[in-house]
């Protein structure tokens, strides 16, 4: 049980606040917002301490980036809460997760989590490897286990009201009306990325401490798992099903759902990884070459540059690139 409380001072209140504003474009909310940053601050804190704090609505849109996903959006106020909440479980939590849970850590990363998975397969190129991930990870966060979950760590009070009230915020329909389990948890939310990883790192332990295959490693809701025989693998792949099914409430997706030869290579976040070499896929491809914008042209030519192919860092226009480069 953790002993950690959080700090809900009006000065920690200020510091989630000047991170949370650091990098943001400006809007007019959140112009308004900084005009009466005091007042609001201020406000915050005596219904924080008082227990009266409650959550917002979200503003929500569509975005179509590879498939169709719902984003919400809290006001200013709430995304002040989730930053304040977000450091505390980070102290509480980070320093418990496995190494090779690679999404949403300091010094982790997408590319980090393509480069361990590339060593995976590099160090067993004769075994086999699951790859798969979760059916609509974020829609199917089920309330309660989440809240039990926090509760086996978090003990004071103050935190779990707020942790409590955060996810109490946002819920859909995942079954029929009346008899939904509450789920879900919004993408656009900062406390998500860090509530999916406590989530999943029930996931993490069952694979390493009681599976113990090969090498296991994830990033968000994707995974792989490597092992000596398919036969082994099958297995492997049934108790970690029933895991998810029992204990998180949660399904494999069946149609990213793969068991393949390490030394066939696989496809991965976004990737074509190989025992001794990776590259963009098709799709990624075509995504960085239509959506280069000046706002992420540098991301997207560090991209391109260390996980393309020869040929295709050929057909890249990087005259264009670097005058757009020259313009930010």
């Amino acid at each position: 049980m953790g002993s950690v409380s959080i700090d809900l001072s009006l000065a920690n209140i200020w510091q989630s606040w000047q991170k949370f504003r650091r990098g943001k474009r400006k809007s007019k909310e959140l112009e308004h917002f900084q005009y009466y940053v005091e007042e609001n601050l201020r406000t915050l804190h005596d219904e924080l301490n008082g227990g009266i704090y409650r959550h917002g609505g979200y503003r929500k849109f569509i975005v179509h980036d590879n498939k169709r996903r719902e984003v919400a959006v809290a006001s200013i106020r709430d995304r002040v809460v989730h930053r304040l909440a977000y450091e505390y479980l980070v102290l509480v939590y980070d320093k418990m997760f496995i190494y090779d849970a690679w999404s949403c850590r300091k010094k982790k990363g997408l590319v980090d989590a393509i480069e361990r998975t590339q060593s995976f397969l590099g160090r067993f190129p004769c075994c086999f490897v699951w790859r798969s991930d979760i059916k609509k990870f974020f829609d199917h966060v089920d309330h309660e286990v989440l809240t039990d979950i926090l509760r086996f760590r978090v003990a004071d009070p103050q935190a779990l009201y707020l942790l409590t009230e955060i996810i109490r915020s946002h819920s859909v329909i995942t079954g029929k009306i009346g008899s939904a389990r509450k789920k879900g948890i919004p993408i656009g939310n900062l406390t998500s990325q860090i509530f999916a990883n406590i989530y999943l790192h029930e996931f993490d332990r069952f694979m390493k401490h009681d599976i113990k295959p090969l090498a296991y490693a994830r990033y968000g809701d994707d995974f792989v798992v490597l092992s000596d025989t398919t036969n082994l693998l099958f297995r492997i792949k049934e108790e970690a099903t029933a895991f998810l099914k029992e204990r998180l409430r949660l399904e494999i997706n069946a149609k990213h759902d793969r068991i393949v030869k390490a030394r066939q290579g696989l496809k991965f976040l976004g990737m074509e990884i190989f025992p001794k070499g990776r590259r963009l896929n098709k799709r990624n491809w075509q995504r960085v070459t239509s959506r280069l914008q000046l706002t992420n042209i540098s991301s997207y030519s560090g991209l391109v540059e260390k996980h393309s192919t020869k040929k295709r860092m050929k057909e890249f226009d990087w005259i264009a690139l670097e005058k757009l480069n020259g313009m930010i």
